[in-house]
């Protein structure tokens, strides 16, 4: 055999092996595809649809014209057993779907087809301490893993292809009441988590880890006072205090501070900083922490290299009503190219920072009944409280002063994700009015048990509706539609290039609506309450709309009269996909 005739097999064995080296490429997740994941149509690849969180898709072959004749393609349930509260919005990448459902359960499945590929379901051990339900709210895709955190407060890394674990690490001890209920943010080759159990007096905190191997790389409490770490070679050193110990918080009062991390970050490429909210004080009783009681109740910008915080922004300084500033701070660029940050607080007020420095643009109600405060000073960036509306000290008694507010300690929004269009350049905010009774009373730190100091009871405020879908103008606090809901609206919102807005409702429907008017354009009965937020993509030039449903999370666990008014609605587990009923 001549050289030449030798040569034809190797060629095509190099060429094959070329073909095979460039199919492998394309399908692990990359640091470029996730920085692009806002703008590239055929995949899903973080909760928010980008790092940005705004939850805007430019796909517009679904529009307000034809939204009427999108029909279910397939659906696949969770099972039986295990139903509660599905929050998780699913993940998208070759072909595959990676949906998290409740006992920290994940399922690979088949796009087109609704196949499970495998199931992985982590095994919990007895005494977890989640407080608002078992739910979890999605996995982070890299490479070719897909990571996501489990209520037992671990964080898993499994192979995309199989369901085998690659690689676990412990984020903390759920012995203390600790959790994790968030979809991980990739942020340059890291994993970036946080924890939940601010009921259970834990220190709030955000980590990051090599997203490969779970190593971890920078941690950085968000209790002012508790020290943080960065990795130097093969140890951790010190990172500096966040803030300095005992300037707000009294005594020893900041070891159990609580200031969870337990809802979804998001970052911005620009400034290089990771926007992570923090939950409640601990405990709820604010007359056993006397000050502002940072970091908590905020909005913290952290460097993504070093682990330092930027800025901060507090909603609620001493907060005394549990007004959780977890709610995702989404980034957006304004037509004379500022870049700012919008949040719709548990507390009621939506407010508007630069996303830069932190300081305050904006800040205006999105619910109609606020009772705590009269507004916010935009030249402080503090509350104006109505003292009298605070909870009363119990001292030596067993309760203190009740007190009526409004919102309710579930929020003028809570865990369910709005979205920004950068269409219209409105957010749409999913809202609920609600009040509550509230006091306060005597109690003392105990590891793993609540450490809260209240009581309290939920109400609704209107006979015809408690959530409320609204079209927000950030930069004149106009509420340009709304529309009205029965039952409190616990899902996230979508909105798209095809003028469409999709939400759930607890009554089992996904909606969609024109972005401009409010218009109900369609809607479907999933079969259970949907408290998660819908996703959309396409696939062999067809776009695709999907969302769990599944009703529970906090609502009917701490509603009160709320929960007694929808004891209706019944429980489920499974995920719908839909297109148009034929190619257009």
């Amino acid at each position: 055999m001549n050289k030449k005739q030798q040569s034809l097999p190797t060629l095509l064995a190099a060429a094959l092996a070329l073909a095979f080296v460039s199919v492998s490429a394309q399908a692990v997740v990359t640091d470029a595809d996730i920085a692009n994941d806002a703008t590239t149509p055929n995949d899903v690849l973080t909760a928010g649809l980008g790092q940005q969180a705004q939850r805007y898709s430019p796909i517009a072959q679904i529009n307000a014209k034809n939204v009427g004749d999108l029909v279910p393609v397939w659906s696949f349930s969770f099972g039986g057993e295990k139903q509660r509260g599905q929050e998780s919005q699913p993940v998208i990448a070759n072909g595959k779907m990676f949906v998290t459902a409740s006992y920290s359960r994940i399922y690979a499945l088949d796009t087109q087809t609704g196949k499970k590929l495998w199931k992985y379901e982590h095994r919990l051990p007895d005494g977890i301490l989640p407080c608002c339900d078992v739910v979890n709210r999605g996995a982070a895709l890299y490479d070719n893993l897909v990571i996501f955190e489990t209520l037992d407060a671990q964080l898993i890394a499994l192979n995309q292809d199989t369901g085998k674990v690659v690689w676990k690490e412990k984020m903390a001890d759920y012995q203390a009441g600790y959790s994790a209920t968030a979809a991980p943010l990739i942020v340059k080759g890291m994993v970036l988590t946080g924890v939940s159990g601010g009921e259970f007096g834990i220190v709030g905190k955000v980590e990051a880890r090599d997203a490969r191997t779970g190593k971890l790389v920078w941690t950085r409490p968000t209790v002012e006072g508790h020290m943080g770490y960065r990795r130097d070679g093969d140890k951790m050193v010190e990172n500096g205090i966040s803030g300095e110990t005992n300037k707000t918080w009294p005594g020893d009062t900041w070891k159990t501070g609580g200031a969870a991390t337990w809802n979804n970050f998001t970052y911005n490429p620009q400034t290089n900083l990771i926007y992570a909210g923090t939950g409640n004080p601990a405990p709820w009783n604010s007359h056993l922490r006397p000050g502002d009681n940072l970091f908590s109740s905020s909005t913290l910008a952290i460097d993504a290299d070093s682990g330092k915080i930027v800025w901060h922004y507090q909603t609620t300084p001493h907060d005394g009503w549990d007004f959780d500033g977890v709610n995702e701070f989404v980034t957006y660029t304004t037509k004379d190219a500022k870049l700012l940050g919008g949040k719709a607080d548990r507390n009621g007020f939506f407010f508007v920072l630069d996303a830069r420095n932190g300081k305050l643009q904006n800040a205006f109600p999105f619910v109609n009944k606020i009772t705590w405060a009269t507004g916010i000073d935009l030249k402080t960036g503090r509350p104006n409280y109505v003292d009298e509306n605070r909870p009363g000290n119990p001292a030596e008694a067993k309760t203190g002063k009740e007190v009526f507010s409004a919102p309710s300690f579930l929020g003028g929004k809570n865990q369910m994700p709005m979205a920004y269009s950068r269409k219209t350049g409105l957010f749409y905010v999913p809202a609920n009015e609600w009040g509550m009774d509230i006091h306060n009373e005597p109690v003392s730190y105990k590891k793993g048990s609540a450490f809260l100091g209240a009581g309290f009871n939920i109400k609704p405020l209107n006979d015809d509706y408690i959530g409320a879908l609204r079209a927000v103008d950030p930069a004149t606090g106009k509420i340009v539609w709304e529309y009205k809901n029965y039952a409190p609206l616990w899902g996230g919102v979508l909105a798209t290039g095809g003028g469409l807005v999709f939400t759930g409702t607890p009554e089992g429907f996904l909606k969609a609506f024109d972005d401009k008017t409010g218009k109900e354009l369609w809607k479907f009965q999933t079969g259970s309450g949907i408290v998660a937020p819908p996703i959309t993509w396409t696939e062999n030039g067809e776009q695709y709309v999907a969302v769990v449903s599944g009703w529970g999370g906090a609502v009917p666990l701490w509603g009160g009269e709320v929960a007694k008014r929808v004891h209706y609605l019944e429980q489920g587990g499974s995920v719908w996909v839909f297109k148009l009923h034929k190619k257009i």
